[in-house]
């Protein structure tokens, strides 16, 4: 039987245009009596299976080899590009088995990150907050200093502050900032008076972390400013994150003998909201991003931002807004949030 023809023509002799729905069918037309779309695609229906897998059960995978789980957390997000890949690959090999078994992915990655998506930026707040990582490197530090500044920030913190370039910044803020303090490698600039500034031991053996109380109109705030170590990726090692495991533990515990009730955490973490080795953090405060962001976030590497490793995070207080500021000199993006001190 001659396929049916969903072409006509009209009065003048020519074709007519084609019926809405009519590519639809005809490409449905080509599935129709295929045996053959169920037993195709079995590969790539599998690999949306192990997405799924992934993204349903990543806190089970160990982290005693190369620390496995907490690199895949680290990226877990970036799992959903595969979904549209697969995809066209099913659609192109005919696979019904394909298709099917890619709503599995689809669905996990939605129900986790899909809140992510929408704007959840509010109005109103008390304490506009702004932290960077400035990079050691930077050629252009009194910019850097004043592209932060220009957030409006009320607070912000640096980090990765060498001895040489401190003047810098103290000289770039201190316009607008009255109130500061210097710890180390880490440092806070304020408009509200500062008190009880002092390191925070987060077992390097040196300063990375700092804490200081903020006095602002709506009462104290306890600001901890952070540098976690860094992570590396190595073939012979996976996924190098001791060190910095051991001092998001010592970090946690300092934040869960903080004395004030409205807490504030700025820094470099060196880790994502998913990544179970900051869960002596995490546990215990809210991710401003998370809360009232626009998006992912990301923040590093500055050139093309893969994973929000930068965290403003709060305890006691409300977030209303966060978001990403421009590129800097740095490797990282600055990021900033807005709260509530009332609520």
């Amino acid at each position: 039987m001659a396929q049916q023809a969903y072409v006509t023509e009209t009065d003048s002799g020519g074709p007519a245009p084609e019926r809405p729905g009519s590519r639809l069918r005809r490409a449905l037309d080509g599935w129709r009596g295929d045996p053959g779309i169920w037993r195709r695609g079995l590969v790539t229906a599998g690999a949306a299976v192990l997405i799924a897998l992934v993204m349903l059960f990543h806190a089970q995978i160990p982290n005693d080899v190369g620390n496995l789980g907490s690199l895949t957390e680290t990226f877990l997000p970036w799992l959903g590009v595969f979904v549209p890949v697969l995809l066209v690959v099913a659609v192109v090999r005919k696979s019904a088995t394909a298709l099917i078994a890619l709503l599995l992915p689809t669905i996990i990655w939605f129900n986790s990150f899909g809140g992510l998506i929408s704007d959840k930026s509010g109005a109103g707040g008390d304490l506009t907050v702004a932290t960077h990582n400035v990079n050691a490197d930077n050629p252009d530090p009194t910019g850097t200093a004043q592209d932060v500044a220009s957030s409006g920030a009320d607070v912000i913190a640096l980090e990765e502050l060498t001895p040489a370039a401190v003047p810098t910044y103290e000289k770039a803020l201190a316009g607008q900032y009255k109130y500061h303090s210097v710890k180390g490698t880490v440092g806070l600039w304020s408009k509200y008076p500062l008190t009880d500034s002092r390191p925070v031991d987060i077992k390097l053996g040196w300063v990375r972390a700092m804490r200081a109380t903020v006095d602002t109109p709506k009462g104290e705030v306890g600001v901890y400013v952070a540098h976690l170590p860094s992570v590396r990726v190595k073939l012979d090692a996976g996924f190098t994150a001791n060190q910095r495991d051991e001092s998001a533990d010592a970090l946690g515990e300092a934040i869960a003998d903080e004395p004030l009730d409205k807490v504030v955490l700025l820094g470099d973490l060196n880790g994502t909201m998913n990544d179970r080795a900051l869960n002596a953090v995490t546990s215990q405060m809210r991710s401003t991003q998370g809360a009232a962001g626009d998006g992912f976030g990301f923040s590093w590497p500055a050139s093309f931002p893969m994973a929000r490793i930068d965290q403003i995070m709060v305890k006691g207080v409300e977030p209303v807004s966060s978001w990403s500021l421009p590129e800097t000199g740095s490797d990282h993006l600055p990021i900033a949030a807005r709260v509530d001190l009332s609520s």
